[in-house]
C-alpha cells in the first residue's frame, strides 16, 4: 500500500514538472489565426500583401496636428487576402483597414492617423498588420519632427 502512495506521488510530480509547474504557459495561436495554415498544412498559394511603400516620412508638423496617410496595397497572392487586426504602437496613431476580403489581384488601402497632440520632436510610430500571408505579420511605420505649438 506504501508503494502505490509512493508512485502515486512520483507520478503527479512527473505530471506538474511537464505542464510547466504550474506556470501560465501561453502557446502562439500564428497558425490557427493565419487561415491558410489553421489545418497544419502551408499551402503555396497564400495570399500576398504588396505595399507601393511601407514607410511614410511626413517632413515637418505642428505640434496638435493630426497627420494622415493612405498606405496602397495589392494582394499580389493567389487566395483571398484577409487583414485580421491592424495596431498603432500607441493610442496616437489610430489604423482604418479593410474588413472584407481582397481578391487576389485586387487593390486595397490602409488608413493612418497619428494625432501629433503632446508629441515633440522626432517621431516614429508603427502599425502592425496581420494578415493570412506569409510572414503573417507587416509593419507600417510613419514618422517626421515635430515642432512645438506657439501656443
Amino acid at each position: 500500500m506504501k508503494n502505490i502512495h509512493v508512485i502515486a506521488a512520483g507520478v503527479c510530480s512527473l505530471l506538474l514538472l511537464s505542464c510547466g509547474g504550474g506556470k501560465n504557459n501561453t502557446v502562439s495561436t500564428d497558425l490557427v489565426s493565419n487561415s491558410q495554415t489553421a489545418n497544419g498544412e502551408i499551402s503555396d498559394k497564400v495570399a500576398g500583401l504588396k505595399f507601393t511603400e511601407t514607410v511614410y516620412d511626413f517632413g515637418e508638423a505642428i505640434e496638435g496636428q493630426v497627420i494622415e496617410h493612405v498606405y496602397h496595397f495589392k494582394n499580389s497572392g493567389e487566395n483571398d487576402l484577409i487583414i485580421f487586426d491592424a495596431k498603432g504602437s500607441c493610442g496616437c496613431t489610430v489604423p482604418e483597414y479593410p474588413k472584407a476580403p481582397i481578391k487576389p489581384g485586387s487593390e486595397g488601402e490602409i488608413r493612418v492617423k497619428f494625432d501629433t497632440n503632446g508629441k515633440k520632436e522626432r517621431q516614429e510610430k508603427t502599425v502592425t498588420l496581420t494578415a493570412n500571408t506569409q510572414p503573417n505579420i507587416t509593419t507600417l511605420t510613419i514618422k517626421g519632427y515635430v515642432k512645438p505649438s506657439d501656443k
